[in-house]
């Protein structure tokens, strides 16, 4: 079986380091780096090619949607993964239109996002159920 390689792009320390713990027991999965802003996560995933990026909306320096739009352009075989706090129709579909393969909140179970990144890595979509059902009832 070969393993799903992990970028995480998020400017909150804590939250990067966490993910990457609660991913390490996940025999499919590797993370291979973190990334601070959209800057270094563009920079880090031209150096590592990863798989899939975690990828924060709110960075400094250069935003996850700047970040997934300047991929997507010069790696288009790296999927985005957006892990966010924003529950926003329009970041939802901004990062959709910029190139994101799926939308998840920081919210979500450990399992889901393991899911969410296996379902990505395999040329799937996902969108957080949340999001889901606010699109479809809106």
């Amino acid at each position: 079986m070969s393993l799903t390689r992990v970028l995480i792009a998020d400017d909150h320390t804590l939250f990067r380091r966490g993910i990457a713990s609660a991913l390490a027991n996940n025999l499919g999965l590797e993370v291979v780096g973190e990334a601070a802003d959209g800057l270094e996560a563009i920079s880090k995933a031209k150096e590592l090619i990863p798989d899939v990026v975690l990828m924060d909306l709110n960075m400094p320096n250069c935003s996850g949607l700047e970040a997934t739009q300047a991929l997507q352009s010069e790696m288009p075989l790296v999927k985005i993964l957006v892990l966010t706090v924003s529950d926003s129709e329009a970041d939802l579909f901004a990062a959709i239109k910029f190139g994101a393969r799926g939308y998840l909140l920081k919210k979500a179970e450990p399992e889901e996002l393991v899911r969410a990144i296996s379902s990505v890595a395999q040329g799937g979509v996902m969108v957080s159920p949340l999001m889901a059902t606010k699109l479809l009832l809106e």
